[in-house]
């Protein structure tokens, strides 16, 4: 059996007090008492936990986003999409990633990255779902088109959360009506950007475009991606 290093404690013990946190977080939000509160009743090491979680309640929010975005990831590298419409694996994946996750502790995180001092978090968490989706639906781009692509659902995704947020619908069906309108949104754009690769002006820019790449994935600190020096 691989022994366990600490690496590994402080990740056991970060999922530990999220799971922890989750009764209080309806009443206390994603804040730093429900972070003593999520300590008490997972009875962990005090210090393991500043570790796990240095800014409590914000990083045990963090802690949160990216779970469900683990738990999508797993969840699409095992389901076969191959029978399903492009669009329809974009709304799969996303159907999917809301019913996994509790519209409260969503709610409150929401709130809580709409503070201005937590707005990059949150949209970096956005990013990475974005890109967590794309990753699972087999994206290979390496280019342009890998932000395009992410940035276009990044604003379906926000906006179907929100919309989630608020439907009292049977079984949220209004909610998946809204992301089936705003994925057709995209294919029309996707559309548009086609016909205008063709046009002069896309043309006398490609010698730019080209020069955009995808971050490199053996080298973290190259996000957001590079221009090419030749």
């Amino acid at each position: 059996m691989k022994r366990k290093t600490e690496t590994d404690h402080i990740a056991d013990t970060r999922a530990a007090l999220v799971q922890a946190a989750l009764p209080h977080v309806t009443f206390d939000g994603w804040s730093d008492t429900t972070f003593n509160l999520a300590v008490t009743d997972a009875d962990v090491d005090a210090g393991l936990s500043m570790q796990a979680c240095p800014r409590k309640g914000l990083d045990l929010a963090i802690a949160y986003h990216r779970t469900g975005d683990a738990g999508l990831a797993a969840l699409l590298a095992k389901t076969d999409l191959a029978d399903m419409r492009f669009r329809d694996r974009v709304a799969y994946a996303i159907k999917e990633r809301l019913l996994a996750a509790d519209k409260e502790a969503v709610r409150r995180g929401m709130a809580l990255f709409a503070l201005p001092q937590n707005a990059p978090e949150g949209a970096k968490l956005l990013w990475e779902t974005a890109d967590t989706i794309w990753i699972g639906l087999g994206d290979t781009s390496d280019d342009l088109n890998w932000y395009t692509k992410r940035a276009s659902l990044s604003a379906v995704y926000s906006s179907t959360v929100l919309f989630w947020l608020g439907d009292t619908s049977e079984n949220a069906q209004d909610t998946w009506d809204f992301l089936d309108r705003r994925i057709e949104n995209v294919m029309q754009f996707e559309k548009l950007k086609a016909r205008f690769k063709d046009t002069p002006i896309a043309k006398g820019l490609n010698g730019l475009f080209d020069k955009v790449t995808a971050p490199s994935k053996t080298a973290p600190a190259d996000l957001p991606g590079h221009i090419k020096n030749s």
